[in-house]
């Protein structure tokens, strides 16, 4: 017998179709709804059943979250808390889970769809591209949250990866300062602001120009700045589907 009681679900990035099965099911038979309203896209109640009792976390703190969460539990409620994106990254979940564990209350994280991800297909890329790069840095520039030393912007662009940088558009030439110790000026940036919504925005440019192409589009919340070589279009094709590359499913021809 499942006796989950709440759910830490991510909601997608912003198309509402983009929310898993398992997602829209826990909504479903939640009984209390608690959304990230400033980011979730409000179309998700719609799987909320009638009669569920709805919260905006917008104007909430932790505490009074957290306070709704116990009592349902209390009353035998299930709890669908609900974030954007996926919510262990840039999520503040951990700590409502800790405290939930503590209180002995069992509660279930479903995954869902970053931005990043939705940014990939909105720009019809892939972040990783053999002769190019492996690896994709996800990160921030420090704010009112601040960055570990060795995870400045600055030391993190000398590995010469993709990186996508969360919450940091409103500091756009920052960034872009930040970025320069460590790429050349002519990499290929794109800044996405609301991936997979009706009114998604992308510019794009290189690290010489992208802050003024920014500041021109009036962007200043709610983007994401990826920068890559693999956006240069240049690259060596993948082994996985050479005809001489051998593996366990298939020989290779010669």
């Amino acid at each position: 017998m499942n006796t989950t009681q709440v759910y830490f679900i991510g909601a997608g990035s912003g198309d509402p179709e983009l929310i898993t099965l398992k997602g829209i099911k826990a909504i479903q038979k939640a009984d209390i709804v608690i959304y990230a309203g400033s980011l979730v896209n409000p179309e998700i109640l719609q799987y909320a059943k009638e009669g569920a009792e709805i919260h905006n976390s917008a104007s909430m703190n932790l505490d009074e979250v957290l306070e709704v969460i116990e009592r349902g539990t209390r009353e035998g409620k299930v709890t669908a808390r609900v974030h954007t994106g996926d919510p262990s990254i840039y999520g503040a979940i951990q700590e409502q889970m800790d405290t939930l564990a503590e209180k002995g209350i069992t509660f279930e994280v479903i995954p869902g769809v970053s931005s990043f991800v939705a940014a990939a297909a909105a720009l019809q890329q892939e972040y990783t591209l053999p002769d190019v790069t492996q690896t994709v840095i996800l990160t921030r520039m420090e704010g009112r949250t601040p960055v570990p030393e060795k995870e400045k912007l600055s030391e993190l662009a000398g590995h010469g990866s993709t990186m996508c940088i969360f919450l940091s558009v409103h500091a756009i030439s920052d960034v872009v300062s930040e970025l320069l110790k460590g790429y050349r000026e002519d990499t290929p940036v794109a800044v996405i602001q609301k991936a997979s919504w009706p009114d998604q925005k992308i510019v794009r440019g290189t690290l010489a120009d992208i802050a003024d192409r920014v500041k021109e589009e009036g962007i200043t919340k709610t983007a994401l700045i990826i920068v890559s070589n693999v956006f240069r279009g240049r690259y060596e094709k993948s082994k996985l589907y050479d005809p001489s590359f051998t593996h366990g499913y298939r020989e290779g021809k010669s």
